[in-house]
């Protein structure tokens, strides 16, 4: 429902901002979205990324492990 704007959604967004905040402030406030979303998409990327580290040290180790073979252990 929400999830795709258009065109003219924009544009009437776009006019309401500039009537309710003014020519002047319009473009300190678009600024300072655009780097509160360049921090939130950083901080994303960073958590991702501690844990992607301690997933994949564990998928190393499992693969690593010799398994218990009971078949070779009885026929020895």
């Amino acid at each position: 429902m929400f999830g795709s704007i258009g065109f003219t959604e924009i544009m009437v967004l776009f006019v309401i901002a500039l009537l309710i905040f003014g020519p002047r402030k319009l473009p300190e406030i678009a600024r300072s979205v655009g780097q509160a979303m360049r921090e939130f998409k950083k901080a994303g990327e960073e958590v991702t990324r501690s844990l992607e580290e301690p997933v994949d040290e564990i998928r190393e180790r499992i693969q690593n492990i010799d398994y218990y073979d009971e078949e070779r252990q009885w026929r020895s």
